[in-house]
């Protein structure tokens, strides 16, 4: 008789009691947010999963083992997104644990492949399977409506340069996809000692892929430089309203004004609190800002709109004579922060948090912007809009040379968010082949070039300032926009193809019709069928 795997004899009670082990399956789903920002520990993004597969693959059932992988996601979501605990209190638990449940399969995926002793064919064939299983999680979760791409764990590696060629040739997601195969392998080694080689060819075989990515993908094209000036107005002295917060925009970018030529001036996400229309006293002082400083201003109002009803975030383009006409309003909102999903539900949320009392609207679709005389061609994006990918590879598709991100993470000053949320720039820059401009209100504000590599100084949480970078521009595609996100069509035919053998072994088991079933018999005290 097979003995349940967690249930073997000599097992000690932290690995037999369902409640040490559902502790132990939170706290290791938590371990991989060492690897973002703050901490930055990228390396151990490559063995972080390592304790919870541990504990999946001696569960003693595979619904046990789902049990895990939800209770794993639910610790994962919550040591992600723990700095929205002052914005959402309580109903954080609550998301996290139903967004836990995407990791369920996972679970249950991660003892099929790895319980026991498996066999060679097995374990190879997890070093694929897994993996694909995990992607299949962060895809689902991606959706906006979930809470968007946020704690991708191949957004983990933004300043790895190897990682980032990997993205530029199929993005995240093949960083992600690797990340986790050396988890998988690493478990293999330290589980089984039979498939050590197995595992450690795993970890050659990833990398080989890690070294043919940066060998084989093609590096951004030269183009030129842009001069992008990034005004971050920060918390000094009380800056924070709108109307201060806009006198402080205004003062930093008039200093500007002799620091040679400038090709764009960048404010953060809310710089402008009142719809231009509405206030055309804030036109004529952005104008006099663009004639003064010789480069148009792309500021982000978020305003009720004069021409339309409701409340939208906007980059809006503004020269020496005005406003240009070109404006990008915002297309994917923040859940809780920016409108409440099914609000007829779930509007209570209002009252235990910060959760947005009125819902903002949606714009349409995005836009690429021309600037001036030499046309430099800007795609602007909106906080949490550089965590998806596929925006900002449809901006260069369109043509954008260089990419913005204004954004505004004020309400979690103090938290990993803002430092997080910069690092996001690089894996797209990496993943376009476009220089990403990441302004903020109140820090971090970074830049960085083609590559994915940093260009000057970020502006930290400390700083009211203005910089000005010299952003190198490229030409070219990279593989990732080519081809898009096909690492997720390959992890579906993984999985899909493990569903026909599992469908194929259970065909070729089950007993022809009108064959008797032998009679169970007992061994030591248990009832088994004949053959198991």
């Amino acid at each position: 008789m097979r003995i349940p795997v967690g249930r073997r004899a000599g097992a000690g009670p932290l690995l037999t009691s369902p409640w040490w082990r559902g502790a132990a399956a939170v706290a290791a789903g938590a371990l991989p947010a060492l690897a973002f920002p703050a901490p930055s520990l990228w390396w151990w993004a490559y063995v972080a999963l390592v304790p919870w597969m541990l504990l999946l693959r001696t569960a003693a059932t595979g619904r046990r083992a789902a049990l895990e992988g939800w209770l794993g996601g639910t610790g994962f979501m919550l040591a992600v997104h723990h700095w929205l605990m002052p914005s959402l209190h309580v109903f954080i638990l609550l998301l996290a644990a139903l967004l836990g449940l995407l990791w369920l399969p996972w679970g249950a995926l991660v003892r099929r492949m790895l319980a026991g002793t498996p066999s060679r064919a097995r374990a190879a064939a997890a070093l694929a399977v897994v993996p694909s299983g995990w992607l299949m999680v962060e895809l689902v979760r991606s959706w906006e409506g979930l809470g968007g791409p946020w704690g991708l764990l191949g957004a983990s590696q933004w300043q790895v340069p190897p990682a980032l060629r990997v993205a530029a040739l199929g993005g995240v997601w093949l960083v992600s996809l690797l990340v986790v195969a050396v988890n998988t392998a690493v478990t293999l080694l330290v589980s089984v000692r039979s498939l050590r080689a197995t595992a450690v060819a795993g970890l050659a075989v990833c990398a080989l892929v890690t070294g043919a990515a940066a060998w084989w993908a093609p590096a951004p094209e030269p183009a030129g430089q842009a001069r992008v000036a990034v005004v971050q107005p920060g918390v000094v002295n009380g800056v924070g309203g709108p109307e201060r917060r806009f006198a402080r925009g205004v003062e930093l970018t008039r200093e500007l004004a002799g620091r040679g030529d400038v090709d764009l001036v960048v404010w953060g996400e809310s710089s402008v609190g009142a719809d231009l229309t509405a206030r055309p006293e804030y036109t004529r002082r952005l104008a006099d800002l663009s004639r003064d400083v010789g480069a148009e201003v792309l500021v982000n109002v978020d305003a009720r709109r004069a021409d339309r009803p409701g409340i939208y975030k906007s980059s809006v383009l503004v020269g020496p004579g005005g406003a240009t006409g070109d404006r990008y309003d915002k297309m994917r909102l923040v859940p809780f922060g920016e409108y409440v999903p099914f609000r007829s539900v779930l509007g209570w949320a209002t009252s235990v948090g910060k959760a947005a009392a009125e819902d903002r609207r949606r714009g349409g679709a995005p836009v690429v912007m021309t600037l001036g005389e030499r046309g430099l061609r800007v795609g602007p994006l909106v906080c949490f809009e550089s965590a998806f990918p596929d925006m900002s590879r449809h901006l260069a598709r369109e043509g954008a040379q260089v990419l913005v991100a204004q954004s505004a993470t004020s309400t979690f000053q103090e938290s990993w968010a803002p430092g997080q949320h910069a690092s996001l720039a690089a894996l797209r820059a990496a993943e376009t082949g476009r220089p990403v401009v990441h302004a903020t209100l109140t820090g971090v504000s970074a830049v960085y070039g083609p590559d994915g590599g940093r260009v000057g100084a970020p502006l930290g949480t400390e700083a009211s300032t203005a910089a000005v970078y010299e952003v190198p521009v490229a030409g070219g595609t990279t593989p990732f926009v080519r081809l898009g996100a096909w690492p997720v069509y390959g992890a579906l035919v993984v999985l899909a193809a493990l569903g026909a053998v599992e469908a194929g072994r259970r065909v070729r088991r089950r007993p022809a019709p009108g064959t008797p079933v032998p009679p169970a018999r007992t061994v030591r005290g248990s009832r088994v069928r004949p053959g198991r």
